[in-house]
């Protein structure tokens, strides 16, 4: 068996390999008697079906499979032997070879191999990044203190119906009557209609379209304490009258709010809630800071390296290892974002080789954790026990997907993180407003 190299260009490589017939003459023949022992054939006992009928039965299979093999391995051995850097995996050549499988003494074939570049790409201080760094205005505090007091706030009775305000209400239609139900005006069908109740008192009455009014019909069914089923046996007009209105108050700025937001103690008065204010939005920027820095530090290198891949390998790579997911009118689509990140991917890798930077198990588990709390936070848990929030990390570390993401997060935060440490950072103040135009 022979191997010829055809080197394109730097980032392209093509291997020819030569199988001769000697090559797959034994190991095709112990194919065969394989097959023999293994076929059940009707009129033969197993096994001892004569060879004739299962070269004709078999003997292309035979020949496929162990040609395959070689060829695998050959390729496999010169790889390693050369050391090449292959992205994905060779590829049979677009070139048509004409082989006779039949009666030829050899067989020859042709694979492209796409190659990584040579890189030693580093970051230094003579590396300048810019760091955005977002002014806390006066006004943003004013605003993060009010939405605090009305987060904290409580339910007081008021007189009329305000637009953000609900009531309890009885609903009666001959001899049925649903007593003391809950009505918000944000579940109304639209805000035209919401007008018409604003400014409704307590004791007021009036015939009510519940099905135009109410669109949704399992806040209607719950508002009317029945099942949807039982909805379209009703009339939609119904009597309501108000039984009560509540409102939602702002916190009071005094040492039970204090204490209630910050934890007992830790704020005593006016200032000291400013200050924790401003700290607050300060580590909330810092988060938005530190996600611009990576784009940008990301972008930077990909630039500095310069590097030169074999665009129209990978198309094919990609649309082999997915064949029927995508097209190649997808791939055309989706390419310049997939470079990107491959690029990236490089860098990160030549980053993290070059000094010694580990993922290690503790990282792993403290992401894990970090992403379990972030879910729980959006349904308003701030709070789960380490016990609980540890089970879910593991749950997730232990589902392969799921850890190779939570690998590629961390890794990408330590390389990011050293950029930060090694480059010089350039920091410029900016708005929220445009820091989050730029984030978008």
């Amino acid at each position: 068996m022979q191997i010829k190299e055809n080197r394109i260009d730097a980032n392209n490589l093509t291997l020819t390999v030569t199988v001769e017939k000697n090559d797959w003459a034994e190991p095709r023949k112990k194919k065969l008697n394989a097959f023999r022992h293994q076929a059940d054939i009707k009129g033969f006992r197993r096994g001892m079906a004569p060879m004739s009928l299962i070269e004709r039965l078999y003997g292309n299979q035979a020949m496929a499979e162990v040609i395959n093999t070689l060829v695998g391995e050959a390729l496999s051995k010169h790889i390693e032997e050369n050391k090449l850097s292959v992205i994905g995996e060779p590829l049979p050549s677009e070139r048509e070879i004409e082989n006779d499988w039949e009666n030829g003494e050899s067989l020859t074939f042709e694979y492209d191999l796409g190659l990584y570049p040579d890189t030693d790409i580093d970051v230094t201080a003579e590396d300048n990044i810019p760091y955005y760094k977002v002014k806390v205005t006066e006004a943003a505090k004013a605003d993060y203190k009010q939405n605090l007091l009305k987060q904290f706030g409580t339910l007081a009775d008021a007189e009329t119906l305000g637009e953000d305000d609900f009531m309890t209400a009885d609903f009666e239609q001959g001899d049925t009557r649903i007593e003391d139900t809950y009505v918000a005006l944000r579940s109304m069908a639209s805000d035209e209609i919401k007008k018409q109740y604003v400014g409704l008192k307590v004791g007021d009455s009036r015939d009510v379209n519940v099905v135009e009014t109410f669109a949704n019909e399992t806040d209607r069914a719950a508002m009317l304490r029945m099942k949807k089923e039982e909805l379209a046996a009703m009339e939609p007009v119904w009597k309501m009258t108000v039984k009560s209105v509540k409102t939602y108050k702002d916190a009071e700025e005094n040492q039970e709010t204090y204490d209630k937001i910050f934890g007992e103690g830790a704020v005593k008065d006016a200032a000291g809630f400013d200050k924790k204010i401003a700290e607050r939005l300060a580590e909330e920027y810092q988060s938005e800071s530190d996600w611009r820095f990576g784009q940008d530090a990301r972008d930077y290198m990909i630039k500095k390296a310069n590097l030169t891949l074999p665009d129209g390998f990978i198309k094919r790579w990609l649309l082999a290892a997915n064949e029927g997911k995508f097209t190649a009118e997808d791939i055309d689509r989706e390419f310049d974002a997939f470079m990107k990140d491959f690029r990236w991917d490089i860098i990160r890798g030549q980053i993290m080789k070059a000094h010694d930077l580990k993922v290690t198990k503790e990282d792993m588990e403290k992401e894990a954790r970090n992403y379990v709390n972030y879910q729980y936070a959006m349904y308003g848990l701030s709070s789960l026990p380490e016990e609980q929030t540890k089970e879910a990390a593991n749950r997730m570390l232990a589902d392969e997907q799921q850890a190779r993401r939570i690998f590629e997060k961390v890794e990408n935060d330590l390389a990011i993180d050293f950029i930060k440490k090694t480059a010089t950072l350039t920091k410029k103040s900016i708005s929220l407003e445009k820091m989050r135009e730029m984030n978008k």
